[in-house]
């Protein structure tokens, strides 16, 4: 890809630095930026490197927030007692979405995966263990993906955890609706066995 202007070519590179945008894509956006006004330019310009600059992580879950402690474990309508473990920032933003869970977060910031050089002691793991001693916490829901990696970071934390009573619980795993049985691999259809469900008696 060939540019008439350096100042061009060098913005197009740094937005081709961001994950899912390529050399096409980050073309378009600078040349969409092009047509801006300098001052619409100078305002997203602003906002970015605030938010860089000033965005903090919560002291209590570590999410993203504006403070010390996020908006949701500062919001006294949500369920203090209740816990959803994620792996990032990411899937809180798609639980949320949801507006099924009324409880907080706890942000582990990965999962242990020794291949990947990752242990527990770079997670948010021991914070969330004294989370549970500290505060009055009645359930832990693990929300982390369905594999080896989130498996064996729930299994690391529940062992950590045996001398507690707190109730430790996972997501539902299994077929989707509208899957079909021989498309699903192993460990998806040996879940949705386990966790079956009773069948609802419509007819009396």
């Amino acid at each position: 890809m060939q540019f008439s202007s350096s100042l061009l070519e060098n913005a197009v590179n740094e937005f081709a630095k961001l994950p899912g945008i390529g050399k096409k894509t980050a073309l378009r956006l600078v040349l969409h930026l092009l047509k801006q006004e300098p001052a619409e330019v100078g305002q997203f310009s602003e906002v970015i490197a605030k938010m860089r600059a000033e965005i903090k992580f919560c002291q209590r879950c570590h999410n993203v927030a504006d403070g010390d402690i996020c908006s949701i474990c500062a919001n006294s309508q949500r369920k203090k007692e209740l816990i959803c473990v994620v792996e990032n920032i990411r899937d809180v933003i798609a639980i949320e979405s949801t507006q099924q869970f009324n409880g907080t977060y706890h942000v582990l910031g990965g999962v242990i995966s020794p291949l990947d050089g990752i242990g527990p002691d770079q997670l948010n793991i021991e914070a969330l263990i004294q989370r549970v001693e500290k505060e009055q916490i009645e359930e832990l829901i693990f929300a982390l993906n369905p594999n080896i990696q989130g498996d064996t970071t729930i299994y690391y934390i529940q062992k950590k955890l045996q001398q507690s009573s707190v109730r430790v619980t996972t997501i539902a795993r299994g077929i989707a609706f509208g899957g079909e049985l021989e498309y699903a691999d192993e460990m998806t259809l040996g879940r949705s066995l386990q966790n079956r469900l009773p069948v609802e008696r419509y007819v009396k």
